[in-house]
Order: structure tokens, then C-alpha cells, then sequence
């Protein structure tokens, strides 16, 4: 592994400095598709109510990385049990874990057949600048590097580091999303956590001594999906990019020449995989363009909505009860003159803080090293996790739908 001429060092506001010394590590931060998710913003729908959302995947991304880095350099048993290679390929793993992420995060798979993990592995495997990077290495490096963001790696440890319960991952979008909508749900004790990994048979767990701090990032996880992730009105504009998306679908089985009029989209109309230069194609500044000519377009469905999501004149939203709640609104959307088939999106979101896995061989479990050289799954070693596991499942039903009727035909310019 090619060390770097001198330490690269970019600054970071949730760990101070991202440190790069690995050549391989500097050439795939600067490849395109890494450089792609600059344009991606990291919370879907988010900066719409919390308006400093603003981050990208790409920071995000960093960010895993340098986690992964400090977990195989300061975590004795890591280091000591890892090849450098091995510490290489993790580091890879957390860096290019979300580099297969469609626009506007989530709700662009509405109309995309593959999720973003499936993009992911392709473009570490196929003919990509990050590829031929990886390959160019080692050629089972891209193989190694997919195998770990698919949780198949042989070392279990590995898996856990990207892919876990207690994983870089959650880590940093944890402190890193609190910090930029500017809301203290996120935060936990990084360092507390870091400082109780060990490596048991294999597998990450962590002393009896940090139970306190996992059980700080468990109700973490629990506040910030609940305050900020699954927030409403978040949850209203992704509803408005899930429509548009499935209006356009719908568009191009009955006139496929709306590709004419959004070609960044036309690959992924079609329900076939588009291929990955077409998803290097498609970031959030082309998706926006292409709701821009969908406003100028004929189809009064189509503008309409690539109005409000441009806009921001995002669907009302009402929790309901039973179903004559959605027939009441979906009378209310039709005097409006709307098609209720568009207009009236229902929504059902549910979160548990913390779901062990039945099998006890299961590393996405957190697993708790007590002081007699057990390892116990962690609701077994904390009451309060059991009492959060066994509690009822919260879940809200909500329906999304215009209130009032826009006029944007006379605002377009």
C-alpha cells in the first residue's frame, strides 16, 4: 500500500481533521464518482425544515472513513489482528460505502429498479475510475472492498466496522446530521465508545464499561429518526419527489417521449437497470434542471408538482385514524380538481431504537463483553435497551395532499 507524499489533512466540524496517508484512499476521494456525491445532498428531504441541512454524501462519506481509520489504529486488538491490507480495504469499505447513491437520497428509488447498495458494488466493480483505482492496487481489492459493504466478508470484524449496529456509519451521520440541522438529538460520546471496542472471537464488541455510552447512542439513533429523519414535513417533500417520479414512469409507458423533455432521467424510466454512468449522470443539480423543463412541459400533473418540490409548496399532511379519514381527503382533493391517484399519498413510518437479530451468531447485534469474560447481546446487559425492545412499536400513519389549488402556469417565467 503506497503511502501519500505527506499526510493529507482536510478539516471537519464533528472530528477535527480527516487524515488520508494511503495513496489509494487520496486517488478514490478524487475520482468522480467519489467527487459525484458532492452533489448529493446527505438528508433527503431535511433541508426543507431545517434549512443548514446542507451537507453532502461526500462529507458524510469522509467522515465514515475517518472513524474506520481511527477504529484499525487505535483499537489494539484491530490493529494488532489486521494485515495492512486488511486496514486498507475497511478504511475503502467505510469511504465508498454510499458512492451508489441516487438524488434526493431515498425516494429516488421509486423509479430506479436497483437500490443504492447494488449501484455501489457496481461501480467498485465495473468499469469505473474507482475501479480501475482499486484494481490497479490489488485485483481482488475491489472484490475485498464490495464484499465487506455486503456484509460477506470472511472476517466478521470487518463487516461489523461499515455495516453493523455499531457501525462508522451510523456513527457519523449521527453527530454529523445533528450538527448541521442544529439539534442536539444526535449527540453521543464518539470517544467514550471508541475507547470500550474490543475484539472478541472474531467479532467487535464492547466492555461492560461503555454500556452507558452505547445505550447514550442508542437513544441517539431513536430521537434524531423520529425529530429529524421521519420529520413531516421532510417526509412531505420526499412524498412530492415519490409522486413526480412515479407520474413520470407512468408518463413514459404511455408516451415515451417525455425522455425527450428530461433525458437524465430516460434511463431509469424504463424499469431496466440503468447502467452506472448514467447514474454518474444523474445528480441532484440535473434532477432540479430537469423539474425546471417539467414545468414548461404539457402534462399539468408533472409541472404541477416539479412546481411545489422547486417551490417548496409541499402537500399538507393529517394523521389518520381509519379509512374514512383518506376517503374524506380524497373527496376534498377531487373538488379541488385533482387526481386523487397523485394527490393523496399516504405514509406509515415506524422506529424501533435498537432490533437484536434472532441468532446469536449475528454480528449486526451489539454485543457487550462483560467483566467475567462473557459476551452477552446487548438488551441482555442493559435494562434499558430491554425496556426499549420490548416496549410497543411506535408508528405513525399520516396521508399527504394539497389543501389549496395553485396557479403556477402564471408564475412560470
Amino acid at each position: 500500500m503506497k503511502q501519500t507524499d505527506e499526510v493529507k489533512v482536510m478539516r471537519d466540524p464533528i472530528h477535527g481533521y480527516i487524515h488520508v496517508n494511503l495513496q489509494v484512499v487520496w486517488d478514490c476521494i478524487n475520482a468522480k464518482e467519489f467527487q459525484r456525491l458532492r452533489r448529493i445532498h446527505q438528508l433527503g428531504g431535511d433541508f426543507q425544515v431545517y434549512h443548514t441541512a446542507e451537507h453532502s454524501r461526500f462529507s458524510h462519506s469522509l467522515g465514515v472513513y475517518e472513524i474506520v481509520r481511527r477504529m484499525v489504529n487505535e483499537i489494539s486488538e484491530l490493529k494488532e489482528s489486521l494485515t495492512e491490507y486488511e486496514k486498507a480495504t475497511v478504511m475503502l469499505a467505510g469511504l465508498l460505502h454510499d458512492i451508489g447513491h441516487g438524488p434526493f437520497s431515498h425516494a429516488f428509488e421509486g423509479i430506479s429498479p436497483l437500490k443504492h447498495e447494488e449501484y455501489t458494488v457496481k461501480i467498485i466493480m465495473e468499469d469505473t475510475e474507482i475501479h480501475h483505482i482499486l484494481a490497479a492496487v490489488d485485483e481482488c481489492l475491489p472484490r475485498d472492498v464490495a464484499s465487506i459493504i455486503t456484509y460477506q466478508h470472511p472476517k466478521e470484524c470487518m463487516n461489523q466496522m461499515v455495516s453493523g449496529q455499531l457501525d462508522a456509519d451510523r456513527m457519523d451521520y449521527l453527530l454529523r446530521d445533528a450538527y448541521f440541522t442544529g439539534t442536539s438529538y444526535g449527540n453521543f460520546d464518539l470517544e467514550r465508545i471508541l475507547r470500550t471496542i474490543r475484539v472478541h472471537d472474531g467479532r467487535i464488541v464492547v466492555k461492560e464499561s461503555g454500556i452507558h455510552s452505547v445505550e447514550d447512542y442508542i437513544m441517539a439513533r431513536y430521537h434524531m429518526y423520529w425529530q429529524v429523519y421521519l420529520h413531516p414535513v421532510a417526509r412531505s417533500y420526499e412524498s412530492l419527489l415519490s409522486i413526480l417520479f412515479r407520474r413520470l414512469k407512468d408518463l413514459y409507458q404511455m408516451d415515451s417521449s417525455i425522455k425527450e423533455i428530461v433525458p437524465m432521467f430516460a434511463p431509469f424510466l424504463s424499469g431496466e437497470s440503468a447502467d452506472v454512468k448514467a447514474l454518474y449522470r444523474l445528480d441532484e443539480p440535473a434532477a432540479l434542471y430537469g423539474f425546471s423543463c417539467l414545468i414548461q412541459g404539457k402534462d399539468f400533473i408533472a409541472a404541477d408538482l416539479a412546481y411545489r418540490i422547486l417551490n417548496r409548496k409541499l402537500f399538507e399532511y393529517q394523521t389518520i385514524q381509519s379509512d374514512e379519514d383518506v376517503k374524506d381527503i380524497i373527496t376534498y382533493v377531487k373538488k379541488l380538481g385533482y387526481d386523487s391517484t397523485y394527490y393523496v399519498h399516504q405514509d406509515a413510518v415506524s422506529q424501533k431504537p435498537y432490533s437484536p437479530y434472532a441468532s446469536n451468531e449475528n454480528g449486526h447485534n451489539i454485543w457487550v463483553l462483560e467483566k467475567n469474560g462473557e459476551v452477552v447481546e446487548l438488551s441482555l446487559a442493559s435494562d434499558i435497551v430491554k425496556a426499549l425492545i420490548h416496549a410497543d412499536l411506535k408508528e405513525e400513519k399520516k396521508v399527504y395532499y394539497p389543501l389549496e389549488r395553485l396557479s403556477f402556469r402564471e408564475d412560470v417565467i
